[in-house]
């Protein structure tokens, strides 16, 4: 038998008694990651989920694999994340929606953006494409606002969720248009893709990620983009200021969080892997196309913005007097 030495067998004791040193020593990452998407399938986080998993799998060696957790506009998802453990192993994709607006709009929600999650970094930020089922009489954004008030009250617009993204841009359009239309929330924005093309609602704000196949097969027509310029990919549809809204501009942004309690060191680690990604041409291109410029700050930056996002929206829904029970 082979006699342990002293100090040897205090370490031992050490290490049984605190598990937790052990893991949080082990190389980062050693398993299978997630990117928990607070959304169903199709919409625009679900999208670019699956883009980065794909593409981040091979810089750190391991799988990365998409959850989807939809409902409550992201609340039932996000709740999940913050209860996720922090060991680097559940990246959660956030937006405006979940992190900025979702506060101001509940009464009560089951997460807090600042004390439950670590920012890592933005993927993106960009336009939003207004778009109508070709059914629709209307041809340009001043046909759909002149259809509107002709029929007050009784155009549909979808979104995937209370406060996203989507929903925030069509309470702006008609804001901006003076127009009334009825909201119709969906648990993701596949889910109000499928009904818009299937005429159930008659327009739609969403992510070029979401809407450009349906747009280029004829299935939908875009009658504006959001953001402050024209996008490569539709070049021929105008901005909702060309369009005749001037005081119109709306972008929106995706960006990727850890739990609370993440080591600084893999909170590191996973900015740099995303980095990596993003800083490749095939990036700016994939993310161009979808009318989006590359994010890719860093975690401080990135916590930054959100803190000023959580600033912004908040006095939007405060002026605009939107809440939800």
């Amino acid at each position: 038998m082979h006699r342990v030495s002293r100090r040897l067998f205090c370490s031992l004791l050490v290490c049984a008694a605190c598990p937790g040193m052990a893991h949080a020593q082990s190389p980062w990452p050693s398993k299978p990651v997630h990117i928990l998407v607070p959304g169903g399938a199709g919409g625009v986080t679900d999208i670019r989920a699956r883009w980065l998993a794909a593409r981040l799998s091979p810089v750190i060696g391991q799988p990365v694999l998409v959850e989807n957790k939809p409902g409550a506009a992201g609340l039932i998802g996000m709740e999940a994340g913050a209860r996720s453990a922090p060991d680097g192993y559940t990246l959660v994709i956030v937006h405006q929606g979940t992190m900025a607006v979702n506060p101001h709009l509940y009464a009560k929600i089951p997460y807090d953006p600042a004390r439950d999650f670590i920012p890592v970094t933005r993927l993106g930020v960009g336009s939003l494409v207004l778009v109508v089922n070709p059914g629709l009489p209307v041809k340009n954004v001043n046909e759909l606002v002149a259809l509107a008030r002709e029929r007050e009250g009784k155009l549909s617009f979808g979104s995937p969720g209370v406060g996203t993204p989507p929903h925030l841009a069509g309470e702006l359009f008609k804001r901006e248009a003076g127009v009334k239309a009825i909201h119709v929330p969906y648990k993701g924005g596949g889910a109000a893709a499928s009904d818009l093309l299937g005429g159930h609602i008659d327009y739609s704000i969403e992510g070029l990620s979401v809407m450009l196949p349906h747009i280029q097969a004829g299935r939908v027509r875009a009658l504006a983009v959001t953001g402050p310029t024209r996008v490569p990919s539709l070049p021929g549809v105008p901005t909702m200021r060309e369009a005749g809204l001037a005081d119109y501009v709306y972008e929106g942004w995706v960006g990727i969080v850890l739990p609370a309690g993440t080591p600084r060191a893999i909170v590191a680690k996973a900015y740099e892997a995303i980095a990596q990604v993003l800083a490749t041409q095939e990036a700016r291109d994939w993310f161009g196309a979808a009318g989006a410029d590359v994010g890719a700050e860093t975690p401080e930056a990135f916590g930054a913005f959100m803190r000023a996002e959580d600033l912004k929206w908040g006095k939007v829904v405060r002026d605009a007097g939107i809440k939800v029970e």
